[in-house]
């Protein structure tokens, strides 16, 4: 086999570390591999030499990159809200206050698209390109992936400002994709064969009918030697990609829409790893190496034509994006809104891919074709190092979570005082007038003049992230807990304490089925007694005022894959379990992390709160 594969692999394999060990922060690891694969091709040393293999990883590559771009669309983003509820309903109209991050990207990219066509049409009124809407196209275009990455490495992807950044670039590639293939139909005679194109967005709307349920089943059927989910993604893949090329459409499109297909089908998050791994871990470095092999600079910069392109190109591309400021500008402070920008003017991803597009169907010259992509990769440059000094990061207060708890009794109204004021919004409600009285002043109560469900909810005590029903009756706590759920309160956790076993055998069954909490104060009393005469430090831990017990979630991403070791503060806390997937791990220091990992520690209040603001930052759009 030709040496050129191994010496792409290990390219492929250096240049990461390489960036690592001289801490290049401000260049994109693609960007990288793109400037690899131009000192080792055609370029300069020439050691690259393209074959058959080498051809078929960089197709593979590309395809995954689209698919995988596709999968990193938060679709929760553009949920209409359902006003239906009381819940919905206000927040609907505290939303109404500032414009959202949907509306902000629409308006971004609108004037950018407009921006792009104006800058299209003088090109070719200039001569320096003919084919106005390539132009256009190719202007509009945003590099999605390395959008991603940039938000990713600063924290920001779970911030509104990050989310902001993900709709346009999402956008900057969503709509360009889908002009291009429309163009590249009408470009090489086939617009009578146009609504063919429809065949495959049909075919992944069949797909996602047909296989809503896959994610939620397929562990009863696989095992580590069948990755079953793994299979079922690339047939995706491959029937959409086939599909796509067969009805004269790109295969990008259908790797785009296979990525959309699999993201609105909700995998696990290993299967997200897993894909991810294969993708950027192997086939996808092949595809920008080879991209930069096959450049000739020497011969590109040796042609008046491209020497001029390039500089006008980059500032065709960087004008382009401009107007997005008006529209940044409406959500964030100017000098954000600028960063936000010069972060939206990098363009690289569907940049190759429709610039070999169009050689192929003949709209493009091979010169035109490098002034596109040098200057696409200058922007790349460019784009995030701007960021980086532009951007300052402005104070989002976090968010409290909202407990609103039915029921006051010493055990309830303890427990309310003793959360934490900084993360936690409580109230309490009863029926009982002398309780009423008795806490009134003490804490902040409300007293029910009725427990019926459907005036609760008038009343908006529906309208919160966690309810808690201490109530004395169980039949009580059991019909609110299930007209709550289905009114969509997010976490339920009731008391239930009923002396007759059938009932509470009929209660629990149902209220397991609706991923609804129950607890019984005898129960639990009899587990913390039992802990504590088996472990006498434990009743020390659940009591002591110092070292309290805590749970933490992993929405970071930056801390996926961390060894407990390696967490800030672990000398100053003790995690005693990790729960993964609803199953409880023994943690050790070599242990780990994964998205979604609920840790159970013990520490002081300060130092939790510290790690809880590191580890709690949801940087990632599948949260």
């Amino acid at each position: 086999m030709d040496l050129s594969l191994v010496i792409v692999a290990f390219a492929a394999f250096i240049t990461p570390m390489l960036l690592a060990k001289f801490k290049v922060l401000l260049l994109p690891s693609s960007i990288a591999e793109i400037l690899v694969g131009i000192v080792l091709g055609k370029s300069f040393f020439n050691v690259i030499h393209l074959n058959g293999v080498l051809t078929t990883m960089s197709t593979l590559g590309v395809i995954l990159l689209l698919f995988l771009s596709g999968m990193e669309i938060d679709f929760s983003l553009f949920k209409r809200t359902d006003t239906s509820t009381a819940l919905a309903a206000k927040k609907a109209e505290q939303s109404t206050s500032e414009r959202s991050p949907v509306f902000v990207a629409g308006v971004a990219y609108s004037l950018t698209v407009l921006a792009a066509i104006i800058l299209a049409a003088i090109l070719k009124i200039s001569g320096l390109f003919s084919d106005m809407a390539l132009a256009a196209i190719l202007l509009a275009t945003v590099a999605l992936g390395i959008v991603i990455g940039v938000l990713k490495e600063n924290e920001l992807l779970g911030k509104k400002f990050g989310q902001t950044i993900l709709l346009f670039a999402v956008l900057g590639e969503v709509i360009p994709l889908l002009a291009l293939t429309i163009y590249s139909s009408l470009k090489s005679g086939r617009g009578g064969t146009l609504w063919l194109i429809s065949l495959v967005f049909l075919a992944a709307a069949f797909l996602l009918f047909r296989f809503r349920n896959f994610f939620t089943h397929f562990q009863k059927y696989t095992k580590s030697t069948t990755q079953l989910d793994m299979r079922f993604a690339f047939l995706v893949i491959i029937v959409l990609v086939v599909l796509a090329e067969t009805v004269s459409a790109e295969n990008i499109l259908g790797a785009f829409l296979a990525g959309i297909v699999i993201k609105l089908l909700e995998p696990e998050e290993t299967t997200q790893q897993k894909l991810d791994a294969l993708g950027y871990g192997f086939l996808i470095p092949f595809y920008f190496i080879l991209t930069g092999a096959k450049l000739d600079l020497p011969g590109l910069l040796s042609s008046k034509t491209t020497l001029l392109l390039i500089p006008l190109l980059l500032v065709a591309f960087m004008l382009t994006k401009l107007p997005a400021f008006f529209g940044f500008k409406a959500l964030f402070s100017k000098p954000n809104a600028f960063a936000a920008t010069m972060l939206s003017e990098t363009t690289i991803t569907l940049i190759l891919a429709a610039t070999t597009v169009a050689q192929n169907i003949g709209a493009m010259k091979a010169d035109q074709s490098g002034a596109f992509i040098i200057a696409g990769i200058l922007t790349c440059l460019l784009g995030p190092l701007f960021f980086k000094r532009l951007y300052h990061p402005e104070h989002e207060p976090a968010a409290k979570t909202d407990v609103h708890l039915i029921g006051a009794n010493l055990t309830a109204v303890n427990a309310a005082q003793g959360l934490p004021t900084d993360w936690y919004s409580v109230k309490l409600y009863t029926d009982n007038h002398g309780r009423y009285e008795a806490y009134q002043g003490v804490t902040d109560i409300t007293f029910l003049e009725t427990m019926d469900a459907k005036e609760l909810i008038t009343a908006g005590i529906f309208d919160t992230d966690v309810l808690v029903l201490a109530h004395r009756l169980a039949a009580d706590n059991y019909d609110l807990a299930l007209a709550a759920k289905k009114y969509g309160v997010p976490r339920v956790l009731l008391r239930l304490d009923t002396q007759d076993p059938e009932e509470a055998q009929r209660m629990k069954v149902e209220l397991e089925k609706k991923n609804i909490e129950f607890f019984s104060t005898f129960t639990t009393g009899v587990g913390v007694l039992r802990s504590a005469i088996q472990s006498p430090e434990v009743l020390r831990l659940l009591t002591s005022s110092d070292a309290e017990i805590f749970e933490i979630q992993l929405t970071n991403s930056l801390y996926e894959g961390t060894e407990l070791s390696e967490l800030p503060e672990i000398q100053n806390i003790v995690i005693s379990r990790i729960v993964r997937e609803h199953q409880f791990i023994a943690p050790k220091g070599g242990t780990q992390l994964q998205l979604g990992d609920h840790l159970l520690l013990s520490g002081s209040r300060e130092v939790v709160a510290r790690l809880r603001q590191i580890l709690n930052n949801q940087n990632s759009v599948d949260q």
